[in-house]
């Protein structure tokens, strides 16, 4: 049974800059341009980083039921290392 740690850390905090920096460089040029929407901002940002969270649990899912990550050097991932079933 995977706990809240494995499931944060499936999550895969690391690679969430790289959901943010485009939103911040979008932002950045409706600034320069005279049209930035700070709540349009912060909903871009909450789906890009959704969106990176979705994404990681997907790969996840995908490499532990084909068995990709059956010799995985590197951090553990949640269906690979039996954490947790591919139907949870």
């Amino acid at each position: 049974m995977a706990t809240v740690a494995d499931w944060v850390e499936g999550a895969r905090i690391r690679t969430l800059p790289t959901a943010v920096a485009p939103v911040l460089a979008g932002s950045a040029v409706a600034w320069h341009a005279g049209s930035f929407a700070p709540g349009r901002a912060a909903l871009a940002l909450l789906v890009a980083l959704a969106l990176q969270v979705g994404v990681n649990y997907a790969n996840d899912y995908s490499d532990g039921i084909r068995g990709t990550d059956a010799d995985r050097v590197g951090p553990q991932r949640l269906v690979g290392s039996g954490a947790a079933s591919p139907a949870r």
